[in-house]
């Protein structure tokens, strides 16, 4: 099987299950006030970005949310993709996910604002 469409079946497998969102649940008035704010946004290696400097505090909270998603992306690999390859799928389904107004990081790694309009992911997404 095509690794792509592996992955794909992966995701959709996670999807199901909850897993690709599971740090949804680990949100907070911190995290969700830097996401309307623009502060932080969806990346496309799946993890959660700062965009600009941001604080120590904004850091920090942003890298407990990525290890917990590391940890997800390492158990679902295990079902037969790597932690990168998770990773991928995911980051794909998560800027899909974003709503107008939050931010999330193109293929080129330029910072945009979504709006009404499909976001700019890469290629590989399906």
């Amino acid at each position: 099987m095509k690794t792509m469409a592996k992955i794909t079946m992966i995701a959709a497998g996670l999807a199901l299950a909850g897993l690709a969102t599971a740090a949804y649940a680990q949100r907070d008035p911190a995290y969700q006030a830097a996401r309307s704010a623009g502060q932080i946004g969806e990346q496309p290696d799946g993890y959660l970005g700062v965009v600009g400097a941001g604080t120590a505090e904004l850091r920090a909270l942003i890298n407990n949310i990525n290890i917990q998603r590391k940890a997800k992306y390492t158990q679902s690999a295990a079902a037969g993709a790597t932690v990168e390859q998770m990773a991928f799928a995911s980051g794909c389904n998560l800027i899909l996910k974003t709503v107008p107004g939050e931010k999330y990081q193109t293929p080129a790694g330029e910072w945009k604002t979504r709006t009404a309009a499909a976001p700019d992911r890469d290629p590989r997404c399906v």
